[in-house]
């Protein structure tokens, strides 16, 4: 197993919350009809996860922990969702019987795990004949920016470092496909989308989080005990993302690849 490298700080979850199918998961979205079951694999805070089970008949949310599973078995019982159950799980070795689910998805999952090959042929042994696996991952070495402040390319190197420190894949979006074949798919659309922020609102909340969390999250924490920067260090990036929030010219463009593998 990988290590985690954005941890659980608020910073994160505040990033992780505004997740939803429309932002998140538009590939998926043809494939989901009311008598669907859906593995949700790496729920996070549940948001994605929620929107799922009000399309769908019944959604099965893993994490790694009783810890990170709390986060989307908590919001479901504050909106009162019931079609949803809840399990830790290492998508390495899932304990579900074969032919389990309709579809199983993972969204910004497979960059963080030891063995994203063996993830997905794990999650095809529990996709049903005819089901879908589905992931969508972010690809670090593609994120775009303007303006080019020199201490946002610090931040993505220091970020890709400590994310393969941890046996991840940052740039993992360029990687799905080849992964997919890799485990054994052969029936693969590979596609890709975007995040982009540009407006006041959007760069506030882009660059005010990515502040908070260069200084304040378990990134911070393990690129300082490892010697990768100093506390100085982070807390300068941390002051350029406040000031490319604040330019009027300030664009953000963050790449996606996706893949849906018929089973």
């Amino acid at each position: 197993m990988a290590t985690y490298t954005h941890g659980h700080h608020a910073s994160v979850l505040r990033s992780h919350s505004n997740r939803t199918i429309a932002n998140s998961a538009a590939y998926l979205e043809a494939r989901l009809t009311p008598d669907t079951t859906l593995l949700d694999i790496g729920a996070g805070p549940g948001t994605i996860t929620l929107d799922f089970a009000s399309r769908v008949a019944h959604v099965t949310a893993v994490e790694v922990s009783e810890g990170a599973l709390d986060l989307s078995r908590s919001l479901a019982a504050k909106r009162g969702v019931t079609n949803i159950d809840f399990a830790v799980q290492d998508v390495h070795a899932l304990t579900f019987p074969d032919d389990s689910f309709d579809i199983v998805h993972a969204h910004q999952v497979l960059q963080h795990v030891g063995d994203p090959v063996q993830a997905l042929r794990e999650m095809r042994r529990v996709t049903r004949p005819g089901g879908v696996v589905a992931a969508r991952d972010a690809d670090y070495a593609g994120f775009i920016w303007f303006p080019l402040l020199p201490e946002l390319d610090e931040w993505l190197d220091l970020y890709r470092r400590a994310a393969r420190a941890n046996g991840g894949e940052p740039d993992a979006g360029r990687r799905l496909l080849g992964w997919a074949r890799a485990a054994g798919f052969t029936d693969i659309t590979a596609t890709a989308s975007t995040w982009c922020y540009a407006t006041p609102d959007e760069r506030a909340w882009w660059g005010g989080m990515w502040a908070d969390r260069i200084v304040e999250s378990a990134l911070a924490r393990q690129l300082t005990s490892s010697g990768m920067a100093t506390d100085a260090d982070l807390q300068r990036i941390s002051d350029a993302w406040r000031a490319w929030a604040a330019d009027g010219d300030g664009w953000y463009l963050v790449p996606h690849g996706e893949i849906l593998c018929r089973v």
